[in-house]
């Protein structure tokens, strides 16, 4: 959508070791345990804590300890379940983490909030067993029985079932391309169904009292899958992830920013959406045809991605996700450097190639450069690209995409009510022959009259053709100033959001 409205380290400390809690008599144990506060400020702050697990592989855990001063107070966490009584924390696995091999570790992270002093907590216990800092093997329970008398009559035992919570289908599936489809590991078909959630990309350098917009925690996820929600989008600022100095508040980027963008592609995994990490505003002082700003921090919508930041941030992100192939990367918003440099073809090579373009007066990142960037690193995930003219225009996709080794190219459209490509005719000529080639997906779509009438005519398009499509936005912003689904984070819907949330309901599980 064109309307668009980080920590210093200071480490400590404390190390320990897991004493045997098996649930077999003869398993070994053994852990140790760093916590460190990564960053702090006046009443707040952010922990980190590592886990190596020393002993028999684990298969579920979880992690206590108790803060030495009853003010600190966990407020958010990542890469665990986090819950707190009192002064005892509990860190618990989640489904993708909860397997811990001998001398492997897992890493947590959370902010808090302190007041008077914030000591580092001296004991942690894995599984129930406090640190020592050595593997035990229990000694076996002697298993003679005590001769007991024979009962003359055996009652047989009434078992109460365990009751389990109704909950998400599981993780979200690690993903690839197979021919024109996104497929699963098992290569079952998987389209995307979902929404868009902004916030990532302006509160964080824009308002600068922030990094989201909105709660991202439990209960608005569980109120995404309550409409059937499988993918979220997740829009965010390379300037804020990378910590320059365009955002001076620390809390907002860098590392905390990192952490984030991480727990939050953590949660939505653990319950069974798959995140897309879209890159969304970036840096470079344009000021020609459809600027939405002048300045070069990245506080607005640019035609393209720059040289400067853009690489080092793709290389950032692929770093910290590869391995976990169930995240999506979508390299660039909406490019639109056809405005700049005067037509179609310098636009499309602009678009792959990057460099010099006529009309922008920074180096643009091209996106084979980007699609290298996120290779260099090992990282595997899916790849989206849109095209120019806001990602409205795939008319010269196929013949200027970018060369991927890994063959894992997606083609992302936008589709609003007052675009140009706006029509069936336009889809048919313009968009099924992409999609006939590659996985292609509606990463936006929406429209401005807050009714659902034309994206109803684009999902039944999208159903007919097997396509995956995400709304534009989950925010409870005012319907009238731009696509919004929701009314509150509750998942009330608007009349618009209204047909998204009819449709995943026959569509999406």
């Amino acid at each position: 959508m064109r309307r668009r409205t980080a920590w210093l380290a200071a480490g400590l400390l404390a190390a320990a070791s897991i004493a045997p809690i098996m649930s077999t008599a003869q398993a070994a144990a053994g852990c140790t345990v760093a916590y460190t506060i990564q960053n702090q400020w006046t009443g707040g702050f952010q922990g980190g804590v590592s886990v190596t697990n020393l002993g028999d592989a684990l298969n579920g855990w979880t992690l206590t300890f108790a803060f030495p001063n009853a003010n600190q107070k966990v407020t958010q966490g990542w890469n665990a379940t986090w819950s707190q009584s009192g002064a005892d924390v509990t860190a618990a696995s989640l489904s993708w983490n909860a397997a811990l091999a001998t001398n492997s570790s897992v890493a947590l992270g959370f902010t808090g909030a302190w007041s008077g002093s914030n000591p580092v907590p001296t004991s942690f216990q894995l599984n129930g067993v406090t640190c020592t800092g050595s593997t035990t093997t229990p000694t076996p329970t002697p298993t003679t029985p005590t001769p007991t008398p024979t009962p003359t009559a055996t009652a047989t035992p009434t078992v109460t079932p365990t009751v389990t919570p109704t909950a998400p289908t599981g993780s979200a599936p690690a993903l690839r391309v197979s021919g024109n489809k996104i497929v699963t590991s098992a290569g079952t078909p998987y389209s995307l169904y979902g929404v868009n959630r902004s916030g990532g990309e302006f509160e964080c350098i824009k308002n600068r009292d922030g990094i989201w917009n909105g709660p991202m925690d439990q209960a608005s996820v569980t109120a995404m899958r309550s409409w059937k929600v499988r993918a979220v989008r997740v829009p965010v600022n390379e300037e804020c992830w990378l910590g320059t100095t365009s955002n001076p508040v620390p809390e907002y980027s860098g590392v905390a920013y990192q952490n984030e963008v991480k727990r939050y592609a953590a949660l939505l995994i653990q319950n069974g959406i798959t995140p897309i990490i879209d890159l969304h505003w970036t840096y470079g002082s344009y000021t020609g045809n459809s600027s939405a700003c002048a300045d070069v921090a990245s506080v607005c919508q640019k035609p393209m991605p720059d040289t400067q930041y853009t690489p080092d941030f793709w290389t950032g992100v692929a770093t910290a996700f590869k391995g976990n192939d169930a995240v999506i990367f979508d390299l660039f918003n909406e490019p639109y450097p056809e405005r700049a440099t005067g037509d179609e073809t310098t636009g499309w090579k602009c678009w792959r190639d990057g460099g010099t373009c006529a009309g922008i007066g920074y180096s643009v990142a091209g996106f084979q450069t980007l699609v290298n960037a996120v290779r260099a690193t090992g990282a595997t995930n899916v790849i989206m690209l849109g095209g120019l003219a806001y990602s409205n225009d795939l008319t010269q996709w196929l013949t200027y995409k970018p060369t991927d080794p890994k063959n894992n190219l997606v083609a992302a459209v936008h589709v609003y009510n007052f675009n140009t490509c706006a029509s069936t005719s336009c889809w048919d000529s313009q968009l099924a022959p992409v999609a006939a080639q590659v996985p292609l997906v509606f990463g936006e779509f929406g429209e401005n009259d807050c009714g659902h009438s034309f994206v109803d005519g684009l999902m039944n398009w999208a159903d007919a053709h097997s396509l995956g499509y995400l709304g534009w936005t989950w925010n409870n912003w005012d319907c009238s100033s731009g696509p919004s689904l929701i009314t509150d984070y509750t998942g009330t819907p608007t009349a618009y959001g209204q047909g998204l949330k009819d449709r995943l309901a026959t569509v999406s599980n």
